[in-house]
């Protein structure tokens, strides 16, 4: 199938995709602040840059697009028509990435939680935002906050 944009619009457009302060991320990080926990942001010194930090609780918050993380059986993980071995390319080597960021931080100790997108537009998200609340205090090394 061919692309509907020309080229110039296709780049216009993958351009505007933002990585940090994500409508998803800004919700998750409200609705934190408003519980009373103060975090740090994309810390650098972390391997794979954690959206949030909770130092305090030595746990990270990783924010995903289903779209570039492959979130597993979700419908906003679908491949494009176009160009479909470059982006086969592109999703492996990111969940590559997730794994080895995920394997270091453990490593170091730290706990992680991951917080899909669909979780953040689902109808239940003030469930999905208390449950991100409450992993944050719980003991498991890594959880997956996702609509189901």
């Amino acid at each position: 199938m061919v692309d509907i944009l020309d080229s110039l619009s296709r780049s216009r457009n993958m351009a505007k995709i933002k990585s940090k302060d994500t409508k998803p991320e800004m919700i998750i990080r409200k609705y934190l602040h408003a519980k009373g926990l103060r975090y740090r942001l994309h810390d650098k010194q972390l391997p794979g840059k954690p959206d949030i930090v909770l130092p305090r609780f030595k746990t990270v918050i990783f924010v995903h697009g289903c779209f570039w993380h492959r979130h597993e059986n979700c419908r906003l993980a679908y491949t494009p028509k176009t160009r479909c071995d470059f982006w086969n390319k592109k999703f492996e080597a990111n969940i590559k990435r997730d794994r080895f960021v995920i394997a270091t931080l453990i490593e170091k100790g730290w706990r992680i939680i991951i917080v899909w997108e669909c979780a953040i537009r689902s109808k239940s998200r003030d469930e999905y935002l208390m449950q991100t609340y409450n992993e944050i205090f719980s003991d498991q090394q890594i959880t997956h906050i996702q609509d189901m």
